[in-house]
C-alpha cells in the first residue's frame, strides 16, 4: 500500500555477474566486455548493494543471452567494500590493476565514492551510475563520472516543499555523519532558506549503525514536525521507531538512498506507516510504464530473488544505460569511444524513462518523485 507525490519529473536514465571472490582477478578474456564495481554485498548496508546488483544482472543476463553487445558479453566483476571507504579504496586499487578492464558502474555510497574519485580522474577510467546522489559526483571539472539519478538537493528540495505544503514548518535534519551527510544537510539548509525556514535542530548519526538515542534526544527537546533523515535503512529504521516510542508523530522523510524496502523490513510491522520517502526511478509495481513491465519480466525470469523494488530498478536503468553506451561504442570500444557514446545520448526513451547527456552535462535524469510507506507491503 502507498501513496505517491510526483512534485517534479525530468530526465532519467537506465541498470552484475554475481560477485568475483574478493581474492582474486579473473584471466583477462578480450571477448568479453570487463566492467568494475565495488558495493556493499556483506554488512549492515548489503541490502542496497544486492538489491542494486540483482536488478543490474536480471539486464546484463539477458543482453548475454541474446549474444552479448556486439558479439561480446559483458562481464560485471563486483568486490564487495561493506559500505566502507577503506575498503572501496582497495577495491577500486584492485580493478584499476585489470588490464581488461573497460570502465567502472555502479559503486554504492558516497562516502565510498568520494574516495576514489581522485584515482578515477587520474586513471581516465569512466563511472558510470554510481548509486549515489551527491553533489561532490556534479562537480562540472569531473570528466569520468556519469551519473544516472537525480540529485539529493532535488530529492530533498522536493521533502521540503511537500512538508510546508501539508503545514510542517518546523523541520529537523538527522544526517549521517560522513560526505553523504553533509551534502544531504547542505541541501536542506538550502531546500529550507527558499522557505524563509532553518532547522529546529541537527544531529548525527554514524554509518552503518543503529545507535541513535543522542539523535532522539535532540529532536524530542526541539519537538520538530518533520524531520529530513540523510543516512541508510539502518539508522533511520532505529531512529524512526525510537521517535514512535517516544511518542513523537512528526512527519519522517528519507533520501532514496535509505533503501525503501530494506528500511520498511527492518521495522516491525506497520510501524513504518506514513514514511515519507524520495524516488529517483519510477514505481516498480507499476506495468503500465513499458521499463517497469520490462524489468518485472526480466527479474522473474534472471534474478535469483524476483521480487520487486526501487534499488533494484534502478540497477536495471543503470545497466541498460550502459549498454547503451556500450552499443554506440562499436564493436571494439575503448574508454574513450565509451565516454564519448555516452555524451552523445539525447532524449532516449527506454520506455517511459528519458535519458539525456553531452559534453557538458553528464546527468542523464533529473526525476523525482515522492512516496509514503503503508502498512502491507509493496508486493503485487
Amino acid at each position: 500500500m502507498l501513496r505517491v507525490v510526483t512534485p517534479h519529473s525530468g530526465r532519467v536514465s537506465a541498470a552484475a555477474i554475481r560477485p568475483e571472490p574478493s581474492s582474486g582477478l579473473v584471466a583477462a578474456d578480450q571477448a568479453e566486455l570487463v566492467l568494475g564495481q565495488s558495493l556493499p554485498l556483506t554488512g549492515p548496508s548489503a541490502q542496497l548493494g544486492l538489491d542494486y546488483q540483482r536488478g543490474a544482472m536480471a539486464w546484463f543476463d539477458e543482453v548475454n543471452r541474446k549474444g552479448g553487445v556486439h558479439g561480446r558479453h559483458i562481464r560485471l566483476v563486483s568486490l564487495d567494500d561493506q559500505y566502507e571507504p577503506e575498503k572501496t579504496l582497495r577495491n577500486t586499487e584492485t580493478l584499476l590493476q585489470r588490464p581488461d578492464l573497460l570502465a567502472l558502474f555502479g559503486y554504492v555510497g558516497t562516502p565510498t565514492t568520494k574516495v576514489v574519485l581522485p584515482m578515477i580522474e587520474a586513471s581516465d577510467v569512466p563511472l558510470i551510475a554510481p548509486m549515489t546522489g551527491a553533489s561532490l559526483l556534479r562537480q562540472p571539472e569531473l570528466r569520468m563520472v556519469f551519473n544516472l539519478r537525480a540529485s539529493y538537493r532535488k530529492e530533498i528540495a522536493a521533502m521540503v516543499d511537500e512538508l510546508v505544503r501539508d503545514a510542517h514548518h518546523r523541520i529537523a535534519v538527522v544526517y549521517q555523519d560522513d560526505a553523504f551527510g553533509q551534502d544531504g544537510l547542505n541541501g536542506a539548509l538550502a531546500a529550507l532558506q527558499s522557505h524563509g525556514l532553518k532547522p529546529v535542530a541537527t544531529a548525527t548519526v554514524q554509518r552503518n549503525s543503529n545507535q541513535v538515542s543522542e539523535a532522539v534526544r535532540q529532536l524530542m527537546v526541539a519537538e520538530p514536525n518533520g524531520v529530513i533523515v540523510v543516512s541508510t535503512y539502518v539508522s533511520s529504521a532505529a531512529l524512526a521507531s525510537a521517535l514512535r516510542e517516544k511518542g513523537s508523530w512528526a512527519q519522517i522523510m528519507n533520501v532514496s538512498f535509505v533503501g525503501t524496502k530494506a528500511l520498511q523490513q527492518a521495522m516491525p510491522a506497520g510501524e513504518s506507516n506514513g514514511i515519507g520517502v524520495a524516488q529517483v526511478v519510477p514505481f516498480p509495481w507499476n506495468r503500465w510504464i513499458p521499463v517497469v513491465a520490462d524489468y518485472q519480466r526480466l527479474m522473474r525470469s534472471h534474478a535469483d530473488d524476483p521480487s520487486f523494488g526501487f534499488t533494484s530498478l534502478e540497477g536495471f536503468l543503470a545497466a541498460k544505460l550502459i549498454t547503451e553506451g556500450l552499443e554506440r561504442a562499436g564493436a571494439n570500444p575503448t574508454r574513450q569511444s565509451l565516454i564519448g557514446a555516452l555524451e552523445s545520448i539525447r532524449d532516449l526513451d527506454v520506455g517511459g524513462f528519458t535519458l539525456q547527456m553531452d559534453r557538458s552535462d553528464h546527468q542523464a535524469s533529473d526525476f523525482v518523485e515522492l512516496t509514503f510507506l503503508g502498512s502491507q507491503s509493496w508486493e503485487p
